[in-house]
């Protein structure tokens, strides 16, 4: 008998011993104080010590329980169903050692990568100030503002984590986080009055093709303009690819203005590469058009303008953001970075949650018709018309046969619909660029005081 107690003593300490060795390890996007995509299937990832073994997950929100089976190397993934926003909640896996995740919120979630201009910090950067920081910052506790920045990380191949957390919007926070970010996350929690999650991926001088996957990138390594190939995907996509997301907010572009030509190829097919690893189908995409800016006469950053113009009729659910009026002769990094978040928050109310009464973006050309030495341009989005603020509109040019632009006359046609632009020296107009310069300042805009993007009617 006492042969038989020890040996029950001794089997029941080797099952607790294993146990107590039984650990679930999560990636850091998955951490208190998180926020989860409401009325979705939210993917979950990790692993355990307990390889080929069950792992159970219970929701507080519905106190649903699921079943998931450990792979052999112990790493397991699942959907979890999300109900409308609210919470706090808890999510708790169990793989014989429960770990409980705490304050867990359930809104709306949103990507925001590309370079300086997205990582930006509201409290700016030594000569690179950010307006109205201390008024932005110096605010009441926001629990219904939730940030995540990954640490900029470049790796040779795909990872598996990444370096971040998740923080509440306070006074303390607020400083170090994305201006465009916060100042979007703020203006759509104000709205639609739901938690918001802002994820941000961003790393000063990076180009587009660094953000691409390897296979995303593939089909483009032998063009000698793209660069540092997939090293920001792999340290800081790779990790979350998958999370949850309403959308993406993307600011990027200053890098490649050397090759205008492959980011009309490359950008579209990042949007495709990055919607092909998440599964959610054509998610929101909204973007920044690169702001003016004098990079001198070896190039011209208006042609890459005009490429992100023109992405917006080959991605789909996609959304631009103009910003000709708040570029800065001196430095890359305007300092109205409250403009450019909220103008980000315009599109997504517009388009992703259905807003009405009032244009997403700013003039958009549409089209021309030439009528003897005039030029009749049309655009979409201009609300109930344009104007210029009772200012003088510059930085229109207009050309003939022989591709010679020359500056035009401008004017309002009836009802502030449409422009007429025409030039003494140009008879016989048959083309019209507008702000297609590194450096301008914007002086069209719809009467709801968006800023027209750049353009041109050619394809010289």
């Amino acid at each position: 008998m006492k042969l038989n107690k020890i040996l029950v003593n001794s089997i029941v300490a080797t099952v607790l011993s294993l146990n107590l060795q039984a650990k679930v390890t999560m990636p850091a996007i998955f951490t208190d104080g998180m926020v989860l995509q409401q009325e979705s299937k939210v993917p979950i990832w990790g692993s355990t010590d307990k390889k080929s073994k069950p792992v159970y997950v219970t929701t507080s929100w519905d106190n649903k329980k699921y079943t998931v089976q450990a792979d052999a190397q112990g790493k397991f993934k699942l959907s979890l169903e999300t109900p409308k926003f609210g919470g706090p909640f808890e999510l708790t896996i169990d793989d014989g050692q429960k770990l409980t995740l705490k304050d867990v919120m359930i809104g709306e979630v949103w990507l925001c990568s590309g370079q300086s201009n997205m990582d930006m910090r509201m409290a700016g950067r030594i000569a690179d100030p950010v307006e109205n920081t201390l008024e932005a910052s110096i605010v009441a506790p926001n629990q219904g503002i939730r940030t995540f920045n990954i640490a900029i990380t470049m790796k040779g191949q795909p990872q598996t984590d990444c370096s971040g957390s998740w923080k509440h919007a306070n006074i303390e926070t607020i400083p170090d986080f994305s201006a465009v970010a916060y100042y979007f996350a703020r203006k759509i929690n104000e709205v639609i009055g739901m938690p918001v999650g802002v994820i941000l991926a961003s790393c000063g001088g990076s180009r587009l093709e660094a953000w691409m996957s390897p296979d995303g990138v593939a089909p483009f390594k032998e063009d000698p303009t793209v660069k540092y190939q997939s090293a920001l995907y792999n340290g800081m996509i790779a990790p979350i690819a998958g999370y949850g997301i309403r959308g993406c907010l993307w600011y990027q572009g200053e890098a490649n203005t050397d090759a205008a030509e492959s980011y009309a190829k490359l950008f579209p097919a990042m949007v495709t590469d990055w919607r092909n690893i998440w599964r959610q189908g054509d998610f929101p995409f909204y973007y920044a058009q690169i702001a003016p800016f004098n990079y001198g006469d070896k190039k011209n950053s208006a042609y890459l303008r005009d490429v992100q113009r023109k992405c917006l009729d080959i991605i789909p659910s996609s959304g631009m953001v103009c910003l000709m009026d708040i570029g800065d002769a001196h430095t890359i990094h305007p300092k109205e970075k409250k403009q450019v978040g909220e103008r980000f928050a315009y599109l997504a109310l517009g388009k992703a949650y259905g807003k009405k009464g009032f244009p997403t973006t700013g003039p958009l050309y549409k089209s021309m018709q030439i009528e003897g030495d005039k030029v009749t341009l049309t655009f979409d989005e201009i609300g109930i018309g344009m104007t210029s603020f009772r200012r003088h509109i510059t930085d229109f040019e207009i050309a003939g046969e022989d591709k010679k632009f020359y500056p035009a006359q401008v004017r309002f046609g009836k009802d502030f619909l449409t422009l007429i632009v025409s030039s003494a020296r140009v008879p016989k107009p048959v083309a019209v660029r507008y702000g297609f310069k590194n450096y301008v300042k914007g002086t069209l805009f719809n009467m709801a005081g968006l800023p027209a993007s750049s353009f041109r009617t050619d394809e010289w």
